[in-house]
């Protein structure tokens, strides 16, 4: 198609996209800043010299075909042709200027070895391996409390509860008279051996000989460096044997709990990659990888909880830190990626914008797979290499241009045949014994069979009040029945028809003046 230059203004700057998108205009185009009816050069609805029209129509319209230029019943503006040459070529052309000007960007398919990446959530936590209970084996009674409350640190040795045991008492008594009496060995041994029974500490007994004193009291003390995580007792407090007095974790290491959506568990394995930045801290991060899974969804979150064991050894880390966690691992393949906005879904497709080697633009059909990162797994429709639309689909995805332009991208709907009357053909693309009149609008006109293809019916007809259709030359799609194949060029035909969302259908076909022989 020959470049036309065009001046119009626009209220609305959609409208303007929407034909520019639509390829009916290859030139430059200018939007001034008071509005006004759009004004389109007169050139614009001559045919150039030795090309062949097609057909006519309204690129806002580009569904409904007219066998004459015109004024467009549509909007204030001359019908537009379409050329036996542009139309051989598969793809909608945009300038390479224009395209620049409308914002139209370009990625390039890659194949690279796909991975599976997911964004989660995870919180540090103390790591229950490293925690140590203190706890009494005889009855007696709390006589002062070193650690105050729970969290508080405490080094290894630091004391942490004085103990007072009554029925500890007798037996260090009967050892120090058997030791003043000079008793032999064997007999003071047989004195710490019952010591011992009674659970008195070895490091009691041992200053009790050495002091030749009772020891009164018991110095509980911490186990090694840490927090106290639990502290059950109080000043005076009684205990029991068995009794937890405190619990003291070490911070040494943590573990990383993450909690993953039950939607996601089956993509979780042992020794993905784990990399954690704290969620008010982006330039921090803590690498390592999954060391367990744990067996149960949680019931009220309905997640499930892997974990890893992080060195805290500089005490950089705190528990209940709240991370954002990156979980990749290889799949051990190849795959094509595409940036994630260059896919058009809605709904009943899925496709991307493709560009051709002489640059034309082409929907392509595209079966996807995960998502990695900013991007889409693309396991067929598209190759490595290959140019798509990145940004700006919705000026090439418009209604004008992939009704009109573009080839249909579903393919035809499968069509269900009611029986036909002799002479007639009736066809309604709906699920069979369902009575579809009550929901779909139907049409009706007269007119004379222009062109039959596989696909569809090109028909002369008349006016369409219901629609405010003029008498035009329109191509309507035939449905899959047999019966639609006895109707030739040149017959004239009384018929009806309906929208299917993506142009007109065919649903019954008459023979003007009886049943065709």
């Amino acid at each position: 198609m020959q470049n036309k230059s065009v001046i119009f203004t626009l209220s609305s700057v959609a409208c303007a996209m929407i034909l520019v998108a639509g390829g009916y205009f290859a030139g430059r185009y200018v939007v001034s800043a008071q509005p006004s009816v759009p004004q389109v050069a007169d050139t614009a609805s001559l045919p150039s010299a030795g090309q062949k029209v097609l057909y006519w129509h309204d690129p806002m319209v580009p569904q409904q075909h007219f066998d004459k230029s015109g004024k467009s019943p549509f909007m204030d503006m001359p019908l537009v042709p379409v050329y036996a040459q542009d139309n051989q070529r598969p793809g909608l052309a945009i300038d390479p200027a224009m395209q620049q000007d409308l914002g139209i960007r370009f990625a390039t398919v890659r194949q690279t070895e796909v991975q599976t990446r997911l964004e989660v959530i995870g919180t540090t936590q103390f790591d229950e391996s490293l925690a140590e209970v203190i706890q009494t084996r005889a009855t007696g009674y709390i006589t002062r409390l070193y650690a105050n409350a729970p969290q508080q640190r405490v080094h290894r040795g630091d004391p942490i509860a004085s103990l007072f045991v009554p029925e500890w008492l007798p037996a260090q008594e009967e050892y120090l008279a058997l030791k003043r009496g000079g008793l032999d060995t064997a007999i003071l041994n047989d004195s710490k051996a019952k010591m011992r029974a009674l659970s008195i500490p070895a490091e009691l007994i041992t200053a009790l000989a050495k002091t030749g004193k009772v020891q009164n009291n018991l110095l509980i003390s911490a186990p090694r460096d840490g927090v106290v995580r639990e502290l059950n007792v109080r000043d005076g407090a009684m205990v029991a044997p068995g009794q937890t007095l405190a619990k003291v974790n070490g911070l040494g290491k943590l573990w990383l709990v993450i909690d993953i959506p039950e939607a996601l568990a089956t993509q979780v394995q042992v020794g993905m990659q784990v990399v954690a930045t704290p969620a008010n801290q982006p330039n921090r991060t803590v690498h390592g990888e999954i060391q367990q899974i744990l067996p149960q969804i949680n019931g009220s979150s309905r997640t499930l909880q892997a974990r890893l064991i992080i060195d805290n050894a500089n005490d950089e880390w705190v528990p209940g830190m709240l991370m954002r966690v990156q979980l990749t691992k290889s799949a051990g393949k190849l795959g094509l990626l595409v940036p994630s906005e260059a896919i058009i879904s809605t709904g009943k497709r899925t496709v991307v914008i493709v560009r051709n080697d002489d640059g034309r633009l082409q929907p392509a059909h595209v079966t996807l797979g995960r998502e990695v990162g900013d991007d889409t797994e693309v396991e067929s429709g598209l190759h490595a290499g290959e140019q798509v639309v990145a940004s700006g689909q919705f000026l090439i995805d418009s209604e004008a241009s992939l009704k009109s332009v573009m080839p249909r991208i579903d393919g035809a709907e499968a069509a269900v045949n009611d029986t036909p009357t002799q002479g007639s053909v009736s066809a309604v693309g709906q699920h069979p014994g369902v009575d579809n009149t009550a929901r779909i609008k139907t049409y009706q006109s007269t007119g004379v069979i222009e062109q039959v293809t596989p696909d569809s019916i090109t028909l002369s007809h008349e006016a369409v009040p219901a629609l405010q259709w003029p008498a035009m030359t329109m191509m309507y799609k035939k449905p899959a029945s047999a019966e639609f194949e006895a109707f030739k060029q040149g017959d004239k035909v009384n018929f009806s028809f309906i929208a299917d969302g993506d142009g007109w259908q065919l649903t019954r076909m008459t023979a003007v003046g009886g049943p065709k022989p």
